[in-house]
C-alpha cells in the first residue's frame, strides 16, 4: 500500500445533503454500530480501547476485509487503509465522496492508495430519558489515532459528561431547546428527539462545523437544529427556551500564556466565572416553566462548604435550583487529571512539572482547597418567587438515565408545595417499586436496632427510619390514606396520633421528593 501524502483538505467535515445522506446509508448498510463493533473487537479489545489503548483492536481487525472493520482502522483507530477497501465499505459515498466531506485524505486515485481518516467517525448508542438513541458522531481524531498532543481547537467527540449531561436531562416534549456550547453536536441530537426546534450555540467555528455533520448524517437539517456563533448566551440575548442545556468549557485553567487553553474545555475567564455567569444568567433565556440543566465545575476555597459558593450564585439567578454534586478534587488531583487530559504526562519531565506547578498556582492564589463537580437543575417559576432549593452529595454509584428522576422530582415538589399537613393525610401513598428494607439486630434482639429504607434505581438514596416511619412505609400500598396508617400506629404503638403525625408526615415528605413514595396519580 502506497504512503499517504498530506492533501489540501478542508479543516472541518464539510456538508454536501446528498454526499451525507449516502454515507447514512453506507453506515447503515455495513452494520456500524457500537454492538457490531464491540462484537468485532470482543470484550479484550473493546475494554483496551476503553482505556486508551489501541494495540488489541488493531490486532483485532488486521487482515480482514469486512466493513466494520476497515471503518474502525480508519476512523477510530486512525491507521491507513487501501483505497479499495474504504471503497468497499462505503459503496455509494466511495473514497472521492469521502474526501470531499473533509473525512478522508487519499495519496492517489489507485485501489491500493493510502486513505488516512482526518476525523473521527464512530458509532454513538445511549439511553436517555425518552429511551434508547444511536446515531454516528463526528469529531476530531484523538491522540490515540494520531499520536500527538490535541490542537488547541480540537473538537471532542462524545466523552463521559457528554454521557452523563443526556443522560441527566428531562426529556418530556419540548417547543424550543438551547444547546450551550455544543461542540460536536451530541446534546443538540438528543434534544432534537423530542423538541420542535433546537437552536445550538459555540464560540468555535470548528466545532459548529463538525455538529452541523454530525446533526446533518442524523438527518436532522437546519430546520431542526439552527446552529449559531458566539458566547455562552450572547447568540440568543432576548430569546426565550422551554430547555436549555450545557456541557459548557468549565475547567479551571491558568490564565497563562504558557498554559494552553483547549476550546472544547477551557472557557476563557478566570476561575469558574464562566460557570457562574452561567448559573446567574440563564434565567434570562428561559421562559416561564423553562428548565436549564448543565455540568459544573466550581471552586471550594478555604473556610467554606462545598455549597456556599454555588448556593450564592443561586441567590442571584433567583431560579429553583436544584444541586447533586457528584464528586470533588483537591488541587493536586485536578491538575493532574486535567494535564493529562491535554496529552502531557509525567514522562514529559520539565512539561509535566511545568504545568503542575502553573495549575497548583493558579488555584493556591484563590485559597482553592478543592474543586467540585456537578449536575444543576434550574427552573423558572411559571409565577412568583422560587420555592425549590436542593443542594445535595450523592457521591455515590447511580442508575441512569437521571432525568426520569430529576423531572419526578421537580413535579413531587410542586405537588408538596401545594398540600399541607392536612392534605398530605388525605392522600393514598404507595411506595415506589425500587424500595427496599434492611433491618439490623443485635444476637439475640428481637427489634432492630437500625433500620433502613434503601432506594433500588435513581440517586440510590438511603434512609435511616425509626419504628414508625418504618411502619409507615410498610403499610403504604394505596389502601389506606396516610392519615389512616397514622391513626392506626398511634393505636398500636399507644403514643398519640399527632404525635406520630409530627414525625411522620415532615419524613415523608422528604421521601416523596426522593421518590421513595409516590403520590396518588390525579
Amino acid at each position: 500500500m502506497a504512503g499517504v501524502n498530506e492533501q489540501s483538505t478542508p479543516d472541518a467535515p464539510v456538508v454536501d445533503d446528498a454526499l451525507v445522506a449516502a454515507l447514512r446509508a453506507d453506515l447503515d448498510s455495513a452494520g456500524y454500530t457500537v454492538d457490531g463493533v464491540d462484537t468485532l473487537l470482543g470484550p479484550v479489545a473493546t475494554g483496551a480501547l476503553h482505556r486508551g489503548e489501541a494495540v488489541p483492536a488493531l490486532r483485532a481487525t488486521a487482515d480482514h476485509d469486512d466493513p466494520v472493520a476497515t471503518l474502525v482502522r480508519a476512523f477510530v483507530l486512525g491507521a491507513a487503509v487501501p483505497g479499495r477497501a474504504l471503497a468497499a465499505a462505503l459503496p455509494r459515498v466511495g473514497v472521492d465522496g469521502a474526501r470531499r466531506l473533509g473525512l478522508v485524505t487519499t495519496a492517489g486515485t489507485g485501489a491500493d492508495d493510502a486513505v488516512r481518516a482526518v476525523v473521527d467517525l464512530r458509532p454513538y448508542a445511549a439511553v436517555d430519558g425518552a429511551g434508547e438513541a444511536a446515531w454516528w458522531v463526528v469529531s476530531d481524531l484523538g491522540e490515540l489515532a494520531t499520536g500527538r498532543a490535541l490542537r488547541t481547537d480540537h473538537v471532542l467527540g462524545v466523552g463521559g459528561a457528554s454521557v452523563t449531561l443526556a443522560q441527566a436531562t428531562v426529556r418530556g416534549p419540548r417547543g424550543r431547546v438551547l444547546d450551550v456550547g455544543t461542540g460536536c453536536g451530541v446534546q443538540a441530537l438528543h434534544a432534537g428527539r423530542h423538541a420542535e426546534h433546537v437552536v445550538a450555540t459555540d464560540l468555535s467555528r470548528r466545532a459548529l462545523a463538525f455538529a452541523r455533520f454530525t446533526t446533518a448524517l442524523a438527518g436532522l437539517g437546519p430546520d431542526r437544529v439552527e446552529l449559531r456563533q458566539g458566547s455562552m448566551l450572547e447568540p440568543v440575548a432576548g430569546e426565550q427556551f422551554d430547555l436549555v442545556v450545557s456541557n459548557p468549557p468549565f475547567v479551571i485553567t491558568p490564565r497563562r500564556p504558557d498554559v494552553p487553553a483547549y476550546d472544547y474545555r477551557d472557557g476563557g475567564r478566570s476561575g469558574d466565572d464562566l460557570v457562574r455567569d452561567l448559573v446567574t444568567g440563564v434565567g434570562d433565556v428561559l421562559a416561564p416553566g423553562g428548565v436549564a440543566q448543565l455540568l459544573a465545575n466550581w471552586e471550594v476555597r478555604r473556610g467554606e462548604r462545598w455549597d456556599e459558593r454555588i448556593g450564592a450564585w443561586l441567590d442571584a439567578a433567583g431560579l429553583d435550583a436544584w444541586v447533586v454534586r457528584r464528586d470533588e478534587q483537591d488541587p493536586a488531583e485536578y491538575a493532574e487529571t486535567w494535564i493529562r487530559d491535554g496529552g502531557t504526562t509525567p514522562a514529559d519531565g520539565a512539561a509535566w512539572r511545568d504545568l503542575y506547578g502553573a495549575w497548583l498556582d493558579d488555584l493556591a492564589s484563590r485559597d482553592v482547597e478543592s474543586v467540585a463537580f456537578g449536575i444543576v437543575t434550574l427552573r423558572r417559576p411559571v409565577t412568583g418567587a422560587p420555592t425549590l432549593r436542593r443542594l445535595e452529595d450523592r457521591t455515590g454509584p447511580v442508575r441512569q438515565p437521571l432525568g426520569p428522576v430529576l423531572a419526578a422530582g421537580l413535579e413531587a415538589h410542586d405537588a408538596l408545595v401545594r398540600l399541607d399537613d392536612e392534605d398530605l393525610a388525605g392522600l393514598r401513598l404507595c411506595v415506589a417499586g425500587d424500595v427496599t428494607e434492611e433491618r439490623y439486630l443485635e444476637p439475640g434482639a428481637v427489634d432492630p436496632n437500625v433500620v433502613l429504607l434503601r432506594q433500588g434505581g435513581g440517586f440510590g438514596v438511603t434512609v435511616r427510619a425509626g419504628t414508625a416511619l418504618a411502619a409507615f412505609v410498610g403499610a403504604c400500598d394505596g389502601e389506606l390514606t396516610a392519615g389512616q396508617i397514622i391513626a392506626a400506629l398511634g393505636s398500636l404503638l399507644d403514643v398519640p396520633a399527632d404525635a406520630v403525625a409530627a414525625d411522620v408526615l415532615p419524613a415523608a415528605r422528604g421521601l416523596v421528593a426522593d421518590g421513595l413514595l409516590h403520590l396518588p396519580t390525579p
